[in-house]
């Protein structure tokens, strides 16, 4: 063992960071994300191991079962990173435990990264960006690409160097105050709130045009009189047959997406859409 006197350097966690962002590179069935993991270790190996025996010890710590959320790892990376830093400065810490706390971690910052990164902020983004580009501006495809960059790096720089600061305590903190769940409780609300926004924007359908009352110029379209007392109410209905077909049935998205596809086309045919 070498350099067993020195701490982290911020350079030191600037590499840890790099690797983290490559958490998911040969992501494997039987440990997951285990390599990524330990390749964002390799700063503190080398750092403070210098024969093979101890570099191999510390490896085999780090390629067991591990698998989150891959923008909040770095809060278990930064964890370990402060955890490895104390069993090789001072020893007063058990090697086993390292894999302890990674495995307590896992499955609340998955339900927590899930909840706000993936189902809030990148379907609100993604449809606001969907909205700019169907009315034909580029600047949709780009504030998606910035803002998910920015949430994307920004976790992952907040999970590495707080997560080396202040160690085993911030999501120990956060787990005994229920904050997590709550996050996660109050994001699925609000997703569910604004992708309900989106739905007409998103999902068209309209009845006919020859389908109406009347004659002449007195001749009423169906669709406009839904369109009069229910604006957008035929997308809201297809959106909550096609939710609940899938809640209450087992068919598959995949074979609901072809029955769609089959229900539009004979639709068109006829004369229905």
């Amino acid at each position: 063992m070498k350099n067993t006197d020195q701490k982290l350097t911020r350079q030191d966690l600037w590499k840890i960071f790099r690797g983290q962002i490559f958490i998911r590179s040969a992501l494997n069935y039987e440990r997951q994300q285990c390599m990524g993991f330990t390749t964002a270790m390799r700063p503190i190996i080398n750092k403070y191991y210098e024969t093979p025996e101890e570099r191999a010890e510390i490896v085999d710590r780090h390629m067991q079962l591990f698998l989150t959320q891959p923008m909040v790892s770095a809060i278990p990376v930064g964890v370990a990173a402060a955890m490895e830093e104390r069993i090789a400065t001072e020893g007063d810490l058990d090697p086993s435990s390292v894999n302890e706390v990674k495995i307590a971690l896992m499955g609340p910052l998955a339900a927590l990264g899930d909840s706000l990164i993936n189902g809030t902020a990148r379907p609100i983004f993604a449809g606001i960006a969907c909205s700019l580009a169907q009315a034909g501006s580029v600047m949709g495809p780009l504030m998606f690409l910035a803002v998910m960059a920015f949430i994307t790096i920004g976790v992952r720089y907040l999970g590495v160097f707080e997560g080396y600061k202040r160690g085993v305590t911030l999501v120990t903190d956060m787990q005994k105050s229920g904050l997590i769940d709550k996050i996660g409780e109050l994001a699925s609300v609000a997703a569910f709130v604004v992708i309900g926004g989106f739905t007409p924007s998103i999902v068209s359908l309209a009845l006919s045009d020859g389908l109406g009352y009347g004659t002449g110029e007195e001749f009423v379209t169906i669709q406009s009189a839904l369109d009069g007392m229910f604006p957008c109410l035929l997308p809201l209905v297809l959106v909550l047959v096609v939710y609940a077909l899938l809640r209450r049935t087992k068919i598959s998205p995949v074979a609901l997406m072809l029955l769609l596809m089959i229900a539009g086309v004979v639709g068109t045919v006829i004369g229905l859409f």
